[in-house]
C-alpha cells in the first residue's frame, strides 16, 4: 500500500473512530465541527450525555503515543469548543464529556484506545 499522507491518516482514523463509537450504541450528531476558537473531530451522544471526542492517529511513535500528544491545553480548549457548540443547540444534555480515542498504526494494523472522561 501507498504511503498514506497526514492528512488521509487522520480521516481514516476518524472514520474508524466513528464506526466503533456507533458499534458502542453512541450517536454521533456531528463531524469536524469548526468555529473561530478551533474544531471537535467528533461530537456524540451517550445517552443523556454529549460526548466531545478528540481523535489522534499516529504511524508510529517516533513523536510519543497518540494519547500522549493529547495537551491538558488541548482538552481545556475541547471543552471550550463544547460549550460553544451547545450555545448553537436547542437540545440539552445531562452531563458533557471528554474523550480521547487513540489510534496507532503498527505494521498495517491499528490498535486502539478509548479514554472516556478525560477531563
Amino acid at each position: 500500500m501507498a504511503t498514506e499522507s497526514k492528512l488521509e491518516l487522520g480521516k481514516r482514523g476518524e472514520q474508524m473512530a466513528v464506526t466503533y463509537l456507533e458499534a458502542e450504541g453512541m450517536e454521533v450528531i456531528e463531524r469536524n465541527w469548526r468555529c473561530r476558537h478551533g474544531e471537535i473531530d467528533i461530537i456524540a451522544r451517550d445517552g443523556p450525555a454529549l460526548v466531545v471526542v478528540e481523535v489522534k492517529t499516529r504511524s508510529g511513535r517516533s513523536h510519543g503515543t497518540a494519547l500522549e500528544s493529547v495537551s491538558p491545553a488541548k482538552l481545556a480548549r475541547l471543552r471550550m469548543l463544547a460549550a460553544k457548540w451547545l450555545s448553537t443547540q436547542t437540545r440539552t444534555f445531562a452531563s458533557i464529556r471528554v474523550d480521547v480515542i487513540a489510534l496507532e498504526r503498527f505494521a498495517g494494523d491499528f490498535a486502539m484506545r478509548h479514554v472516556r472522561g478525560v477531563i
